[in-house]
């Protein structure tokens, strides 16, 4: 926000101010829909996308302008948006995720209207550069675990994450990068419900494209039924207090 010079540019002012505004406004409309993104959406979403290629594209406070109204100033998450917590989630998976979205391998099923929602967001980033800037503003806000909204029989909820699901992410679910297995611990359990249903559901990781998202798609038929599942989710949960 300064020029060379030291003393206060009024033009990057005006540029990240209205920048600030065409992304808030996407958001806002993306997040209050539930069916997908809208006419309106795309033209704020190209709008966006225009200014993001005139240079504000590397500061990642700027950019995330267009997560706070779903995501929240803390990047906190709001469940009545279907938006979760991003403060305990690896930069690389996050930074993964927002490449798969970018490029339609996520988010472009017709039932995913989160996931057409976030797809339309995250293609307001012109490159790898900003991508990395969000990312890194998201990670500087430091770890928050999710507190748990789901109950579940913790001992057999163990039992199947450990024959099942441990092995890849890990055996406190605190993930493991070299398999490219996201932590789950301290993430929100009704978001990684929903991810699960949709794995199980075919409603992501359905294209072979999407090598990690397939892998997990095969896992899902593994939880006999969503009692088990919500054990152990609760499960997952307990590993974050």
């Amino acid at each position: 926000m300064e020029s060379v010079s030291g003393h206060f540019n009024l033009h990057n002012f005006k540029r990240y101010r209205r920048l600030a505004v065409v992304l808030c406004s996407l958001a806002v409309v993306a997040c209050s829909s539930d069916q997908g993104p809208s006419a309106d959406s795309e033209q704020a979403a190209a709008a966006a996308q225009q200014l993001l290629a005139k240079g504000a594209g590397a500061d990642g406070k700027a950019l995330y302008q267009a997560c706070v109204a779903c995501h929240g100033d803390e990047a906190q998450g709001n469940q009545s948006l279907g938006a979760p917590s991003l403060r305990n989630q690896q930069s690389w998976y996050l930074t993964r995720q927002l490449q798969a979205y970018r490029s339609g391998l996520r988010g472009s099923h017709p039932e995913d209207s989160y996931g057409q929602q976030m797809q339309a967001i995250a293609k307001t980033l012109p490159d790898s550069e900003a991508v990395d800037a969000v990312v890194t503003y998201i990670s500087a806000m430091g770890s928050q675990a999710a507190a748990a909204t789901l109950s579940g029989d913790l001992k057999r909820g163990a039992d199947y994450y450990s024959n099942l699901c441990g092995a890849c992410h890990g055996p406190a679910a605190e993930g493991i990068e070299l398999l490219q297995a996201p932590a789950l611990a301290g993430v929100d359990d009704w978001y990684l419900e929903r991810q699960f249903i949709h794995f199980r559901d075919g409603i992501r990781g359905a294209d072979e494209a999407d090598k990690y998202g397939y892998q997990m798609a095969m896992m899902a038929d593994s939880l006999p039924d969503e009692a088990v599942l919500r054990d152990v989710l609760a499960y997952i949960q307990s590993l974050a207090d």
